[in-house]
C-alpha cells in the first residue's frame, strides 16, 4: 500500500512517501524541504530538524511513530562539516529507541540539499 501526506515534503520525482511491505513501512529519500512552501532550511541544524519533522509526518500518516523505525540511512553532502553537528540533534531525536544507522557522505543530493534520510520502520 502506497502512503502519501500533505504534511511531509512533496516528493521531487515520481515516487511516493512511502510503501508498506508486508510487516514493514520503507520511507522514500526524505529531505528538510517545508511542506508548504518547499523552502529549504539553512544550515544543518535547522535542516535536521526539517527533516525529523518531514519523517514523523510521514510516519503519522502510516499510523507509526518513531518508535516503529528499525533502520535510517542518512546521507549528507558535508561529512567533515556537519556530522558533529548533525549526530548532536539525532541523538536527541533517538534517545530512547534502538535503531541501526549508516551515515555516508554523498556528492550532492536531487536538491540543494545538505542532509536526507532512508527510514524503514516495522508495523
Amino acid at each position: 500500500m502506497a502512503i502519501n501526506t500533505d504534511k511531509a515534503a512533496k516528493p521531487v520525482g515520481a515516487y511516493v512517501h512511502a510503501k508498506e511491505a508486508g510487516d514493514l513501512v520503507f520511507l522514500s529519500g526524505v529531505g528538510p524541504r517545508h511542506p508548504e512552501t518547499d523552502e529549504i532550511p539553512e544550515g544543518i541544524e535547522s535542516q535536521t530538524h526539517a527533516v525529523f519533522s518531514n519523517v514523523n509526518a510521514i510516519l503519522e500518516a502510516a499510523n507509526l511513530s518513531m518508535s516503529n523505525v528499525v533502520d535510517i540511512m542518512v546521507f549528507l553532502t558535508n561529512m567533515k562539516e556537519d556530522f558533529s553537528k548533525f549526530n548532536a540533534i539525532y541523538s536527541d531525536y533517538l534517545k530512547g529507541f534502538e535503531v541501526t544507522r549508516t551515515t555516508v557522505e554523498v556528492g550532492a543530493l536531487p536538491t540543494p540539499i545538505l542532509i536526507e534520510f532512508k527510514v524503514v520502520a516495522h508495523k
